[in-house]
């Protein structure tokens, strides 16, 4: 397997096109052609991080949140970000970043937090567009059926809400006649056939509808295979860059907010509420600094508000507007180093990748709880 390979899956699961405008999401550093037989997976990348890297050999390193968020203004190599882009460079390895598009998409960042808080019925809120989405139906022969759909599945395919590989088949008789041109898979030159097929139906957004027609036409056996590529005007996608569901068992703003502290193993938490006594039932998160897209929860009709980093006086005005807010921090992304390990060993098995998936055992957590002793 080279870079481009797992960059190809990466950006099918997460598309680019659903990264915010100025993030600086998807290829950092390296070369795309890199042969990758090590993969490390972080929510950062840092000199710690890097170092960990050289160690164990690695080719390539996934992160969540981009290496160069801010753009160097020297190559000064007493500055420790510009060492840590030398050491990456000196050794070869190759960094590649999903950010925003990860946040986004569905199966992504924010859909993980809200399985952790084993949340039901859970939907995209803040919903700024909806993804045209595409309807494929080719005609296969009964004994190939099987590897077409199992092909556009592995081009990702089939996904709907939270359900994957979802695809439809019908029985029927196809008819043709091979020309003297022709190759037929099935048939004979200048005679009339009529053939058992399966007619298989997927659906994907519009946006992959190339590369869901490369798959197809890969694992098709025909010389000349039939597909209708259909727009669909009842199926939009919504994009939303957080989460809300159902709380799986009712209790007060003081007792979730122990919940989250507990679910995502950290020493402490800031909480933002008039009524902790309120019963909790409907919960809104966005991991990483959502301060921002508050007022989208509200809208949502959110009990509580799970996000990170929110600023002081924004925390005022979520008061003010009487929404209970929970912030357990920006690093529980972390969870993305179980989660797209996860993911990436999927996908190996799936394709015959020869690579080994490693967690990175570094917290990069820059905070430190120190309570009040007195």
């Amino acid at each position: 397997m080279i870079a481009a390979d797992l960059i190809s899956a990466i950006e099918k699961y997460a598309p680019l096109a659903l990264k915010e405008e100025h993030d600086p999401t998807g290829f950092q550093i390296g070369r795309r052609d890199k042969v990758v037989k090590r993969v490390l997976v972080t929510l950062d990348v840092r000199p710690e991080v890097v170092q960990e890297a050289i160690d164990q050999n690695i080719d390539f390193i996934f992160a969540h949140h981009p290496v160069m968020f801010r753009p160097a203004r020297n190559l000064d190599l007493a500055i420790p970000q510009n060492q840590m882009y030398a050491d990456l460079i000196r050794h070869d390895i190759t960094v590649y970043a999903a950010h925003t598009n990860l946040d986004k998409t569905q199966g992504g960042m924010n859909d993980w937090l809200a399985k952790a808080l084993q949340l039901t019925d859970v939907e995209p809120f803040n919903v700024t567009s909806y993804v045209p989405m595409a309807k494929l139906v080719t005609f296969v022969p009964v004994s190939h059926e099987k590897t077409v759909r199992e092909a556009l599945n592995r081009a990702g395919a089939g996904r709907i809400g939270d359900y994957t590989d979802c695809s439809f088949s019908s029985t029927g008789t196809g008819r043709f006649t091979p020309d003297a041109l022709a190759t037929p898979f099935i048939g004979q030159k200048n005679q009339a056939e009529a053939v058992t097929e399966v007619k298989l139906e997927v659906t994907f957004p519009q946006s992959q509808a190339p590369q869901m027609i490369a798959a197809m036409l890969a694992a098709h056996p025909y010389q000349e295979p039939v597909y209708d590529l259909i727009s669909l005007a009842n199926q939009q996608q919504p994009i939303g860059i957080g989460r809300i569901g159902q709380a799986a068992t009712p209790m007060t703003v003081r007792d979730y907010a122990q919940f989250v502290c507990e679910t995502f193993d950290v020493a402490g938490l800031r909480l933002i509420s008039n009524t902790p006594d309120k019963v909790v039932k409907r919960v809104a998160i966005v991991g990483g600094d959502g301060g921002k897209f508050y007022p989208a929860a509200i809208q949502a009709h959110a009990d509580v508000y799970i996000t990170g980093d929110v600023y002081y006086h924004t925390g005022h005005d979520m008061l003010a507007d009487g929404l209970s807010v929970i912030d357990p921090g920006h690093h529980i992304e972390s969870i993305v180093k179980t989660e797209m390990s996860r993911i990436f060993e999927q996908w190996a098995q799936e394709n015959d990748w020869q690579v080994e998936i490693i967690k990175s055992w570094q917290k990069t957590d820059p905070f430190t709880f120190i309570f009040n002793a007195k």
